[in-house]
């Protein structure tokens, strides 16, 4: 990783408010997908990328299921909402992230579970931008099918999203509605969630 830049700088339109690497705003979730496969090399990198990422505990409650044959898109893409379909059908690779609720040391319920397969899912986006790729997560899926197709139980697993993956396609192939939503949005600004003490009142 580069040192941050102390210029202005400007990647896909993003400005940052302080200085940070351009990876950061580099990443971003776009809807045009090629369908151009991914070798296995690459998708080994980016699971080893979320092999990485920090736990509590070193528990790394993560697992990550996915489709890129044919009959294993045909059984991953029903599952999410026909919104997403429309423009995940492109993209070479479809997979779920989930965690593993208890701890398999204890058998305790993982409070931190979720946190965790956050930070593996950040892993695995930033490398895919190392790798001229991007990842789309989505929470728009159906939950209780979810856990009977990818065969995880409910007392043991959480699905956290759906991700999309692959090289960046065509605008021209998404319906009018996503084609015009096709840029990398905007953000809060540091001051409205970053604060020096305890939470101030007027936060929402």
């Amino acid at each position: 990783m580069t040192e941050p830049s102390q210029g202005p700088q400007i990647v896909n339109g993003r400005v940052p408010g302080a200085p940070v690497d351009a990876v950061f705003l580099d990443r971003w979730s776009p809807r045009a997908f090629s369908p151009e496969p991914l070798p296995e090399a690459t998708i080994l990198s980016l699971f080893e990328a979320a092999r990485w990422a920090p736990s509590s505990g070193n528990l790394q409650p993560w697992t990550y299921v996915y489709a890129t044959t044919a009959e294993e898109r045909a059984l991953f893409l029903p599952l999410l909402d026909e919104f997403n379909r429309i423009w995940v059908q492109h993209a070479p690779m479809i997979a779920f992230v989930m965690t593993l609720l208890h701890s398999p040391k204890s058998g305790k319920p993982n409070r931190h579970a979720q946190f965790d397969a956050g930070s593996s899912w950040l892993s695995v986006a930033l490398q895919a931008r190392r790798l001229g790729l991007y990842a789309h997560a989505m929470g728009g899926f159906d939950v209780d099918q979810a856990h009977v197709v990818l065969n995880a139980p409910r007392d043991k697993y959480g699905i956290m999203a759906a991700i999309a993956i692959g090289r960046y396609g065509s605008a021209a192939d998404l319906d009018d509605y996503n084609r015009d939503r096709e840029t990398p949005s905007s953000r809060k600004q540091v001051s409205e969630f970053a604060f020096r003490g305890p939470l101030p009142d007027a936060v929402p």
